[in-house]
């Protein structure tokens, strides 16, 4: 008998894990509430992996099977599991934060003193951390040339989902009564998310999967940066918790390239492939320097003299900065649970750079608000924004919001779409409102405040800050 334990891997295809168990059946699979994970949890997430959670439950009856579902610490839940259903192994895949590894080396340990054998796996990214090294052996820490080696790399094909066969059947081995409930959100101890959560299944990530290779993917080279657009793929949420694997997406992306009419649609596929790339770059980053997730990377620059003005912050937290495409950006995330991109890049300089606020406070408000977080990406991302990572921001370069806006959302559709008080605003004075005079932005948006910061004086600071932590003349 095989135990898989299910993480961040919530899918029965193209698992790695899962086959490989699959292979020397049959497989009782088995997913723990941490409460230490739990504990950097926030409401759309949780209420993502719940919906994710009763989809891979559904699906395993449908194959004969069932999940196990069980809260606790894993060291000592799936020993215990192992002896109720008499598994020779436990297999499950690896994760990479510093929390995970810590989590999995107290689970091994745990089966090794009950004499239960285990096996781990590869299967979130397509190139294993360590995989991709510079000539003289290094991890990279400058994307582009990391980039450069994983696009050439032969990537594996899509696992196999395990067959009826495969798997015990469901009560055979516990009891159909003893396989435990979902819990729902308060009993994990989390509020109704304010945001509207996406569906998490499978189904629902094939189905985004195919409408964006079908044709968006084929504009996403230029149309990924427009965020009114809605060019991307919105996959972030379901690759962070594994309802669709990486290799069953880069499977579709060589179809799409095969389709491709032209050197500009192969072009943009590739940029799609890019932000894979990005992702398991993040993920070696954080998986060979785990303390990135409250450091700064670089230690030249681990003396910025941050600000802390609380009135500041919770400005940009609800969206009232007075900057529009910055605001806009704040309340998608807090409708959505989602802030596109480029829009993402841009509310992270403004609060790092404009408010010089330290990039953790904004790091753990999207711990707390995105559906997609993910450490090594968020991290990784908010550390480029703040010119303290691996392959970061140059310091001295600091986004306008004023000019991203008008060049990344001309027309003020996606300002619009989030901001109500600005509807009925023509976009020349959305773009310009943080230099209009104060009767004016009365008379045009009353209720819309006016900005909190004077930018090109900020900008000026920010720099200043910057160069006396690293000792500049």
């Amino acid at each position: 008998m095989q135990l898989f334990w299910h993480r961040r891997d919530l899918r029965t295809t193209d698992n790695r894990g899962l086959a490989a168990a699959a292979e020397e059946g049959p497989v009782v699979a088995v997913f723990c509430f941490d409460d230490a994970v739990l504990e950097h949890a926030g409401p759309p997430r949780v209420a993502f992996l719940l919906d994710a959670l009763a989809s891979l439950r559904e699906r395993y009856r449908d194959l004969g099977g069932d999940l196990v579902v069980r809260r606790g610490d894993p060291s000592a839940v799936l020993p215990r599991v192992a002896g109720e259903c008499g598994a020779d192994r436990v297999v499950w895949n690896h994760d990479y934060s510093g929390l995970a590894r810590e989590r999995d080396e107290a689970v091994r340990a745990a089966l090794d003193d009950a004499g239960v054998a285990h096996e781990q796996f590869h299967d979130a990214v397509l190139h294993e951390p360590g995989a991709i090294r510079t000539n003289a052996g290094d991890p990279y820490s400058v994307y582009t040339y990391f980039w450069r080696k994983w696009r050439d790399r032969e990537k594996d094909d899509p696992a196999p989902e395990p067959t009826t066969g495969d798997l015990a059947a469901r009560g055979e081995v516990l009891g159909a009564d003893a396989t435990g409930e979902l819990p729902g959100l308060g009993a994990l101890g989390f509020d109704q998310p304010e945001a509207d959560v996406p569906a998490a299944s499978t189904a629902a990530a094939r189905e985004l999967l195919a409408d964006f290779c079908e044709a968006d993917i084929y504009e996403y080279g230029d149309a990924r940066d427009y965020p009114a657009a809605d060019a991307t793929s919105r996959l972030s949420p379901h690759l962070k918790f594994g309802t669709v694997g990486v290799r069953e997406v880069y499977e579709r992306t060589e179809d799409a390239a095969a389709g491709a009419d032209g050197e500009a649609e192969r072009e943009s596929v590739a940029a799609f492939r890019g932000q894979l790339a990005w992702r398991e770059f993040y993920a070696q980053v954080l998986y060979f320097n785990p303390e990135v997730v409250t450091e700064n990377y670089r230690d030249y620059e681990r003396d910025v003299e941050w600000r802390d003005d609380p009135e500041e912050l919770a400005a940009w937290k609800r969206g009232e900065t007075g900057f529009p495409v910055v605001d806009a950006g704040m309340r998608q995330l807090r409708e959505e649970a989602y802030v596109h991109n480029r829009v993402r890049m841009v509310v992270a300089s403004f609060l790092t750079k404009d408010l010089l606020a330290d990039w953790r406070a904004g790091y753990e408000w999207y711990r707390e608000k995105l559906v997609d977080h993910d450490t090594a990406n968020d991290s990784g991302g908010w550390q480029w924004a703040a010119s303290t990572g691996t392959d970061a921001q140059p310091y001295f370069r600091v986004f306008n919001p004023t000019t991203q806006g008008e060049r990344y959302d001309p027309d003020a559709e996606y300002v619009r779409e989030y901001v109500p008080e600005l509807r009925g605003v023509p976009a020349a004075k959305i773009h310009d409102w943080p230099d209009l005079d104060a009767a004016e932005r009365d008379r045009l948006a009353p209720d819309y405040p006016d900005p909190i910061v004077d930018h090109a004086e900020r900008r000026e600071r920010a720099i200043a800050t910057f160069e006396a932590a690293r000792g500049d003349d």
